[in-house]
């Protein structure tokens, strides 16, 4: 029994991901995001990112290997994943959950930054809100999603809609998909480590 739900889970992923792989608009796009974020920090701007619960991980985790490192020693980029814990409750508490990222934004971002939202439905009032504002302010804006797109796939600059339906999925797929764009970043930025 146990044995079963092992094999079926990774064989869910291993179709996500062929899925993906053989898209060639979901290939581009990616493409789109490495060549966009590349040039971001070749022209001095700083990289944002945003998500709840599990997306908030990867919105955490695509700052923190640019910050940091992927797989050598470099200069770090700059990237912050919105939402500190003073923040957050801060914010909620005065005016409200949907503004958490919007307010952080508008006090940091600057036109040409990117802002990289991640929700697996597409549908989390406060990346929309983040996603409004950013293009007030000219930053471009790229969403990591799934199922459907929801509406950020409409507010979106560029959107990649992993094409599936559940959370873990979808979420497996973008922490691949922020992997690869790093190493493509770190790729055009520095290939004296490559």
């Amino acid at each position: 029994m146990v044995r079963n739900v092992w094999e079926q889970s990774f064989k869910e992923a291993k179709e996500v991901l062929e899925a993906f792989m053989t898209n060639e608009d979901l290939l581009e796009k990616c493409e789109t995001f490495s060549k966009r974020l590349t040039n971001t920090f070749r022209n001095g701007h700083n990289v944002f990112s945003c998500g709840n619960g599990g997306s908030h991980c990867d919105a955490m985790h695509f700052a923190e290997e640019l910050t940091g490192r992927y797989r050598k020693d470099r200069k770090p980029l700059g990237a912050l994943a919105l939402g500190d814990p003073s923040h957050l409750t801060c914010v909620s508490n005065d005016y409200g959950f949907n503004q958490v990222f919007k307010r952080q934004l508008e006090g940091l971002g600057r036109e040409g930054d990117l802002l990289l939202g991640l929700s697996t439905s597409g549908q989390s009032e406060n990346v929309i809100e983040a996603f409004k504002t950013a293009h007030q302010m000219k930053i471009y804006t790229v969403a990591l999603l799934g199922r459907d797109g929801g509406a950020l796939k409409e507010l979106a600059d560029l959107a990649i809609v992993v094409p599936a339906q559940t959370s873990d999925r979808i979420q497996e797929m973008h922490i691949k998909i922020i992997h690869t764009v790093i190493e493509t970043v770190e790729r055009n930025l520095f290939p004296e480590n490559y």
